[in-house]
């Protein structure tokens, strides 16, 4: 070996075992942190026949084709009797492990032909017959404080839980990501794992028709406990601690709170 090829495999091993290195690291963080992504579908109704088509195309067409394709649990929801939208909104939640598999959902469900025949009369009602006045969809990415959604569990009837559904509007974009802070660096997470809201998710708004925007969903047995839960928050040392501090107000310009019952084919 000359001393030009001597020299230049010395000087290259080190490097090529620093890049491998460099990659292995980034890898190995990527694979210990990912992060779900989310839908949340929500199908406007003007009424009792559109609500019946709906639920009878996700309980025996939609959902069946989302198992089939390995999403194992998808959340069906309804407003509660005393909300003005109730009988005229269904809400649809969605889990992705990634946006990858967010992108190929739809491929798949056009190539499931027990999908497209079960699906038929919803996928191909008439102009003049529609299943629903328009349909809204919204994508998340969960918080880095909690990456992966949780699961309830509850002995009460699906018609007495109550899921709560909040969305918290950012006046910009510096507040708002302070207020997602606040959710996980400023512990907001942590008290709600603390006082059992047994939330489904955290999440910020990637793509919505409000943004910025983060939502999450709290889940109780039934109302009371929803009451005696928040009740538990307003009042905590910890709560009012972090409340008060300087960097998180105003980081809400407008805030939505959802009340929902599962439905009885709901996956939880």
């Amino acid at each position: 070996m000359n001393l030009t090829n001597r020299f230049t495999k010395n000087f290259t091993r080190p490097f090529i075992l620093i890049a491998f290195l460099a990659l292995a690291f980034v890898a190995s963080v990527y694979a210990a942190s990912p992060r779900d992504y989310y839908q949340i579908q929500v199908f406007r109704l003007n009424g009792k026949a559109q609500e019946t088509k709906v639920d009878n195309f996700l309980k025996n067409a939609y959902l069946p084709a989302l198992h089939r394709a390995g999403i194992k649990t998808v959340g069906v929801f309804k407003p509660i009797e005393s909300d003005t939208t109730s009988g005229k909104r269904i809400y649809v939640w969605i889990p992705f492990k990634s946006l990858d598999q967010f992108a190929k959902i739809q491929d798949i469900l056009l190539n499931d032909q027990d999908y497209q025949n079960k699906g038929s009369d919803f996928l191909g009602a008439p102009y003049n017959q529609v299943p629903f006045l328009r349909k809204e969809s919204i994508l998340l990415k969960a918080f880095q404080d909690a990456p992966e959604f949780f699961i309830p569990k509850f002995i009460t009837p699906p018609s007495e839980r109550i899921y709560e559904l909040r969305s918290y509007e950012g006046p910009t974009e510096n507040l708002f990501r302070r207020k997602v802070k606040m959710f996980n660096e400023g512990g907001e997470i942590k008290l709600f794992k603390k006082l059992d809201f047994n939330a489904v998710f955290y999440a910020e708004v990637v793509s919505g028709s409000t943004m910025p925007n983060l939502m999450y969903l709290t889940t109780f047995a039934d109302m009371a406990a929803n009451t005696a839960h928040w009740d538990a928050f307003r009042n905590h040392p910890d709560w009012k601690a972090l409340s008060a501090l300087e960097e998180y107000k105003n980081t809400v310009s407008k805030s939505v709170k959802i009340l929902l019952h599962p439905t009885e084919y709901s996956d939880f």
